[in-house]
């Protein structure tokens, strides 16, 4: 086999192993909040997990700052809330999860997603 053969197929051989863990093995630690949290709605949620109480009130402010028609709403189903964000405003919604899991947000798409996790 000849040089330039082997070094295409180390290459391409790490090519995936780093694609593989770019998107598949990346993960993001959550974000522990004790009484409130601002969310920055830009692309997307950051951040994207938080870490709340159960039984204990929290506040999760989001703040949009991207014009896109996709991210001008965010939606916790989970608490039957859906608000609308308008562009370079914070808005302010407060819960009180009374189970422990995991609860998602989205936007108004459902394209970009978020979570809420409850100890």
């Amino acid at each position: 086999m000849s040089t330039d053969k082997i070094l295409v197929g180390i290459f391409s051989f790490f090519g995936i192993i780093f694609t593989y863990w770019f998107f598949l093995m990346k993960r993001e630690k959550p974000v522990n909040v004790l009484n409130k949290v601002d969310i920055t709605v830009s692309g997307g949620f950051s951040p994207k997990m938080i870490t709340i109480q159960k039984g204990k009130p929290t506040k999760i402010n989001f703040l949009r700052t991207d014009s896109s028609d996709c991210l001008s709403e965010v939606v916790l189903s989970d608490f039957k809330i859906r608000k609308e964000l308008p562009l370079n405003q914070k808005v302010n919604i407060e819960i009180t999860p009374q189970k422990v899991g995991e609860y998602k947000f989205t936007c108004g798409m459902n394209i970009y997603h978020g979570k809420i996790i409850v100890k």
